[in-house]
């Protein structure tokens, strides 16, 4: 993985992460390189795992999962161990390490009520290590905020990429086998080729380029995973926000299009909204904090927890 990047470098990690499965072309089109330049500057970042392409489900088109968020208060000589089990089951999405070194944070994709019931009844209180913790049901992602980039890319840029937003389908889309094929092989590889895709879930590149193009609208979301200091982004924050209830939605809506803001979601539990940050530096957040947030009438309180370290971001292990 590479230590350092270039700004040129940064302009196309932050196109990827704007729009996953852009064509080189449409990348160089919309930065105002050369193609060429564009596949010998992103080639070696994808092959050495500095950048990484996968596919996220979204929750509401298949029923039967819960996500849920939970804040974990552990031992601290401990920590480490408990977040690295927790990064390695195959259900939780984000693993963070919050605060003070005490608290872990982690984005679950439970696989229906008894993987529920046996995560918060028997494995939670069987780790010796955890003191307590608190669960907090994902009622509703907002995705405006899955178009950011950072601030390395003008909107104009952003929209010449034709980036789309994950939309919510009126009913619970229907998917066969083919379509649950392809998800797990985006799920290896966002960026495989509608040849490899076709391979994979035995059928032909065409078809798999028509269901893919469905699915990544609302089934799942690609999603590009990078360290973020390499864009340039060193001071990472969950935002655990108490909203008057009717204007939840709409304080959602307004702080998820905020650049600095990765993540946006409804949750239940005392806070009832939860917003992950990616600011340059301390001086961005408090900037965010008391200048962009005060501009937000309803909301009625804030805690920030600084994210200390990241084991798993978007279902992918970090490395090291």
């Amino acid at each position: 993985m590479r230590q350092s990047l270039d700004d040129t470098d940064r302009r196309i990690v932050a196109a990827l992460v704007a729009s996953p499965r852009a064509s080189w072309r449409a990348i160089a089109s919309a930065l105002g390189l050369s193609e060429r330049t564009v596949v010998r500057r992103a080639g070696p970042l994808l092959h050495d795992g500095t950048v990484r392409v996968t596919a996220v489900r979204n929750p509401r088109c298949f029923p039967h999962l819960i996500p849920m968020a939970l804040r974990i208060r552990c031992r601290p000589p401990r920590i480490r161990a408990v977040a690295a089990a927790l990064a390695r089951r195959p259900d939780t999405i984000w693993v963070d390490v919050l605060g003070g070194g005490d608290e872990i944070s982690t984005v679950l994709f439970l696989d229906g009520p008894e993987a529920c019931n046996n995560l918060l009844l028997r494995d939670l209180p069987a780790t010796e290590a955890i003191d307590s913790w608190t669960s907090h049901t994902l009622l509703w992602v907002f995705p405006v905020a899955f178009g950011w980039t950072g601030g390395l890319l003008t909107p104009a840029e952003t929209d010449s990429l034709g980036c789309r937003a994950l939309t919510q389908p009126p009913g619970v889309p229907s998917l066969d086998d083919t379509d649950h094929a392809l998800i797990h092989a985006l799920a290896v590889d966002g960026r495989a080729t509608y040849t490899d895709l076709a391979r994979h879930a035995n059928t032909t590149a065409l078809t798999a380029r028509r269901r893919v193009e469905r699915l990544t609208g609302h089934a799942v979301r690609l999603a590009t995973e990078v360290d973020l200091p390499l864009l340039g982004i060193h001071t990472e924050a969950l935002l655990w926000i108490s909203v008057a209830p009717g204007a939840l939605e709409r304080t959602a809506l307004a702080l998820s299009s905020h650049p600095q803001i990765r993540f946006t979601a409804a949750t239940t539990g005392s806070a009832n909204l939860l917003a992950a940050v990616a600011a340059t530096n301390l001086d961005a957040l408090y900037h965010l904090l008391t200048v962009s947030l005060d501009g937000l009438q309803d909301i009625a309180a804030v805690e920030t927890t600084p994210i200390l370290m990241t084991l798993k971001r978007t279902g992918l292990l970090r490395p090291g």
